[in-house]
């Protein structure tokens, strides 16, 4: 999963793991507190997903209004070069990975981590969206985790033909449109990938191979990231003569989430969660204080 830790209590065991090695009794009472405003914000934040997702009705993407819509489909690769995975490369629509250190204490610590941002789609019997990951919050349940020595590798998927569930912000742009502000997004998000993975690009683009990227070998990367960018919305054009659907984070903070399962699953998970936090939220709470 992509997605903060504290939603579905992970943050709780890091507290209680930090009270242990305390070794003093003294330290619980805030242990507890600390739980308890933690669940707070959880038991909202789950509470308000919940809602997002019964409340809104599942759109078609050829009838979908212009703003905050819930679609629901297929997860398609868009033409050209398919996005691969960063530690096995396998051919995905979506993937984040985390790379985790063993210590001599025993104690792993995350030394790398990220998620892919490129544009893959959304398919149903009506039409096509594409999906703008960056900044999604991601639900899956394709996943995969391997030792190495001392690391641990996680790479979490979203591949082609599985179901995918989106809610976030559409849009239809014009062909004209597409070539503006749309491209320019576009490039810069896929600037960012690059950049994030340094080895594939200075394998593209240290033409000198003296280890670093020049300014000219920069110009390079954003005209190939152009290039590129260009040939998806004119890939994405041909397929449709009423302008390009684009499905993105919402620009007012409102949840935008990714899933490749059922909705009713995904809002029965929010529910319960949101039931568990509202549960430690006042027991902690309650024991934190009495024992001050």
């Amino acid at each position: 999963m992509h997605q903060p830790g504290w939603l579905s209590g992970a943050i709780h065991f890091i507290i209680v793991a930090i009270a242990f090695q305390a070794e003093s009794g003294e330290v619980w009472p805030y242990a507890l507190l600390a739980m308890s405003a933690v669940s707070f914000f959880a038991w909202v934040a789950n509470y308000r997903r919940y809602r997002a997702i019964q409340d809104l009705p599942t759109s078609k993407v050829a009838s979908a209004a212009q703003g905050y819509v819930e679609l629901f489909g297929r997860a398609e690769l868009l033409a050209g070069e398919p996005v691969r995975s960063k530690l096995s490369q396998t051919t995905c629509c979506w993937y984040s990975y985390q790379i985790q250190e063993r210590d001599s204490r025993n104690r792993w610590s995350t030394v790398d981590s990220g998620a892919s941002v490129e544009q893959f789609l959304l398919v149903d019997d009506t039409g096509q969206c594409v999906i703008s990951p960056e900044g999604a919050e991601v639900l899956t349940h394709d996943h995969k985790s391997w030792e190495e020595s001392d690391r641990r590798y996680t790479e979490w998927l979203v591949t082609p033909k599985s179901v995918i569930y989106a809610i976030g912000e559409f849009s239809t742009t014009s062909a004209a449109a597409g070539a503006t502000s749309e491209e320019r997004a576009d490039v810069g998000a896929l600037l960012s990938q690059w950049k994030a993975d340094q080895k594939v690009l200075h394998a593209r683009f240290d033409l000198d191979r003296d280890g670093k990227i020049s300014m000219k070998e920069w110009e390079l990367a954003r005209l190939q990231a152009r290039r590129e960018v260009r040939a998806h919305h004119a890939e994405l054009q041909s397929r449709s003569t009423d302008g390009v659907n684009v499905l993105r984070k919402p620009g007012d903070g409102r949840l935008f989430l990714l899933a490749n399962e059922m909705p009713d699953q995904i809002g029965s998970r929010y529910f319960y969660w949101s039931i568990a936090h509202l549960i430690i939220f006042l027991a902690a709470g309650s024991a934190g204080l009495i024992m001050l």
